[in-house]
């Protein structure tokens, strides 16, 4: 059986609580993009965390039977995405998290015509 976008979204949202993620945001995307569902971001403390965070997804969702998981940037571990279809799910470390500041990009009130820089 395979796992709905939002059982998914659970399942990955309380591995990362479990394992000390910090600001775990979901962002609804099913409007916005025809690539994802469901954008994860959360930071780890450093690079071994952001490193560790990312193996247990990994292992939990192939335990799960998805084991078509993408992964991108486990090297470094400053930013580790990792795209199981339905949801994304992008790992950093907190000041790279700042810089490219995903969550304000993807937002919904996030717009280029309300004159905001």
């Amino acid at each position: 059986m395979e796992l709905s976008t939002q059982q998914m979204q659970t399942l990955i949202v309380s591995t990362l609580d479990a394992d000390k993620a910090e600001d775990i945001v979901c962002i609804d995307l099913h409007e916005k993009s025809s690539v994802t569902d469901v954008m994860i971001v959360a930071s780890g403390r450093s690079q071994r965390h952001v490193s560790a965070l990312a193996d247990h997804i990994v292992r939990t969702l192939k335990k799960e039977g998805l084991g078509k998981v993408a992964i991108e940037g486990m090297p470094a571990c400053d930013w580790v995405l990792i795209d199981a279809g339905d949801v994304i799910l992008h790992l950093f470390r907190p000041e790279v998290r700042e810089f490219y500041n995903l969550e304000k990009m993807w937002s919904a009130e996030a717009s280029s015509a309300d004159g905001e820089a």
